[in-house]
């Protein structure tokens, strides 16, 4: 098979490329060719089809006229519609895989494949089909207003930072979107979680929406066992996080754990001012992200929005760690509750702190819900399972068309 994968960014920015970039090396090990459709970018890896990237993108700063060529841009972007156009006919794809395509590529290009007789199938790594600000947050509190199609409501409630102008503009690019129809000629969805299924079956025929959880690289990944009694945040230091919510579980727990929170934000310095007890080790990456990991008695995904098959709970499922997470959108179908970690609900300190101090007073309970998550990563979650199941999803839309 040939494949063009779409995706705005080719570099590792987050959890969307790791799933991508993971898909991309599989493919090209079982022999397949793989083509490259993203946006150019000094830190972009190296492509054969690099010369054919649209022009790099960021949508800040400039003029009136600059920022209105950009907005139009943003809701359709004729430059990637024609690249892709001619690279689809360059290569001859058997089929297009997008990923996060929003903005920069715009799904214009899903009616360009479409055009041109090519199937094509979208990753939702987020609601954006079904939310015009992607993410379900309203001021900074969960939000289904738009979930039924009423995408007005996204300017009626101001969701974009509060702010009427730019409201409008991703009320204006969800209209548009729909009424070229780009969405309703994707072949299959693929819902990295029965929430996110749920979600956009709102929009999307439930026939072409395929469940398929992120996975993981088990074999890569292997914990040495160490436990030196911390807890573990990692992530944005912002509200919608539920950060705050565990500080304060922190620092009103009589029981004396430890914590860690690794990862920048908007409320890095407020939290720092606020919660001087806890460790704030702010961004690590490579080997030192791997050691905090692995050095950590458990692992704590306290989020106050709906987070979809986040990469952070099936890391630390792999490295052998309990994982106590709120009970938002995807965490608790990867979550065991009183198995393989704790399940808290979200916002409300005062069950998350209670978890927390059953789990870190009894080291023993912490081992036995370790080695059940890591079972359960192996069996449920692995990226070989992942990937058997992506070709699968493959096979049936060409077989299909």
């Amino acid at each position: 098979m040939k494949i063009l994968i779409a995706n705005k960014f080719f570099f590792r920015n987050g959890g969307s490329e790791v799933v991508m970039f993971q898909e991309r090396d599989f493919l090209l090990r079982q022999g397949h060719s793989v083509v490259d459709f993203s946006m150019q970018d000094e830190r972009n890896l190296p492509s054969d089809y690099a010369d054919r990237f649209v022009e790099r993108q960021d949508y800040r700063g400039g003029g009136k006229w600059a920022k209105l060529k950009s907005a139009a841009s943003m809701i359709h972007s004729s430059e990637a519609v024609r690249r892709v156009s001619e690279l689809i006919k360059a290569t001859r794809p058997d089929l297009v895989h997008c990923h996060n395509i929003y903005h920069q590529l715009t799904p214009s290009i899903i009616g360009a494949a479409k055009r041109l007789g090519v199937p094509v199938v979208l990753t939702l790594h987020d609601s954006k089909p079904v939310c015009p600000v992607y993410n379900r947050l309203s001021h900074g509190k969960p939000c289904s207003a738009c979930l039924d199609g009423d995408f007005a409501q996204v300017m009626k409630r101001r969701c974009a930072e509060g702010s009427l102008g730019k409201s409008a503009l991703l009320y204006a690019e969800a209209v548009v979107q729909r009424r070229l129809g780009n969405y309703e000629q994707v072949d299959a969805f693929i819902a990295p979680s029965r929430f996110m299924q749920e979600s956009v079956s709102h929009r999307i025929p439930a026939e072409k929406i395929r469940l398929l959880y992120n996975g993981m690289d088990t074999e890569g990944v292997r914990g040495s066992g160490t436990d030196d009694g911390y807890v573990l945040y990692l992530g944005r230091l912002s509200a919608e996080k539920g950060v705050g919510t565990l500080l304060e579980a922190h620092a009103s727990s009589r029981n004396g754990w430890n914590l860690m929170v690794a990862g920048t934000g908007p409320l890095e310095a407020e939290f720092k001012s606020k919660y001087k007890h806890a460790s704030f080790v702010g961004h690590v990456t490579g080997d030192r992200l791997r050691e905090v990991i692995d050095r950590a008695a458990a692992v704590v995904v306290p989020s106050e929005c709906y987070e979809n098959c986040p990469m952070s709970v099936l890391e630390a499922m792999a490295y052998g760690k309990p994982v106590v997470g709120s009970r938002m959108g995807g965490i608790p179908e990867l979550v065991v509750d009183g198995e393989t970690g704790f399940l808290f609900e979200a916002g409300n300190v005062d069950d998350l702190r209670t978890r927390l101090d059953q789990l870190m007073g009894d080291g023993d309970l912490r081992r036995r819900l370790g080695d059940n998550a890591r079972h359960r990563v192996e069996t449920d979650f692995s990226l070989d399972r992942h990937n058997t199941c992506l070709l699968d999803i493959y096979k049936s839309i060409l077989k299909a068309d």
